[in-house]
């Protein structure tokens, strides 16, 4: 397992590259918003400018359902099933739950702030101009999925899972990366310098496309060299 501290002075781009464009964040403007009414969620249900406030959806089926415009706070997604769901224009704030499957979901213009999630399922996903702020979330689950204009800050992420996913722009500042796997993954202008702590514990060999700092690089120095086959001695 690679592991590196957060680097402060100095850019060194994997590809060579001197630089790397930076993420665009998603710009929310909410209309007024009107309570959710209650009772469970429906799949394929439609959901415009609502505010979903310490709602329970522990256990039940949304998939496919459409949520535009809207705020959810604190509410229970433990193995809520929400597949297919998409997330359009909309803050999701104190969400916790472990096991929630939003497995080919489509989140655009989204803000998720202070979760708690554990084993999260958005393989082959659809993740456009998403801000993840704060938090932590257990085992997320990125196979396959596609990350553009995706900012995750100051959040903590154990065992992130981004084994054939790509990321074009795409940032991590102030974040604890753990375990984090990224076999086969596309990397485009995905900035590292920013991490507090990062462990990848496959697929360094993916990391061509990102930007680390200096000091980042000779933490990895030892696993880059033996992924290439280069023996280091005194």
């Amino acid at each position: 397992m690679a592991r590196t501290r957060s680097g402060a002075a100095g850019v060194v781009g994997m590809a060579g590259a001197a630089g790397v464009k930076a993420a665009r964040r998603p710009e929310v403007r909410l209309p007024a918003l009107e309570p959710y009414g209650g009772g469970e969620l429906e799949p394929d249900g439609d959901y415009d400018g609502l505010e979903f406030r310490e709602e329970d959806f522990v256990g039940q089926d949304g998939g496919g359902a459409r949520f535009m415009d809207c705020v959810l706070v604190g509410c229970a997604v433990d193995e809520t099933r929400l597949s297919r769901v998409r997330v359009l224009d909309s803050v999701l704030t104190g969400i916790r739950g472990v096991g929630t499957n939003l497995a080919e979901a489509t989140l655009r213009d989204v803000e998720l702030v202070d979760a708690r999630l554990g084993g999260v399922q958005l393989h082959g996903a659809v993740l456009e101009r998403v801000v993840v702020r704060g938090g932590k979330i257990d085992y997320l689950n990125l196979r396959e999925a596609r990350l553009k204009d995706v900012v995750f800050e100051d959040c903590v992420l154990v065992e992130p899972d981004f084994a054939g996913a790509r990321l074009e722009r795409v940032e991590f500042p102030g974040c604890v990366l753990k375990g984090a796997d990224l076999s086969g993954a596309s990397l485009t202008d995905v900035d590292l310098r920013g991490v507090a702590s990062l462990e990848i514990a496959r697929g360094v060999d993916r990391l061509a496309g990102a930007v680390i700092s200096a000091a980042q690089l000779v933490d990895l120095g030892p696993v880059l060299a033996a992924e290439m086959g280069i023996r280091v001695e005194a």
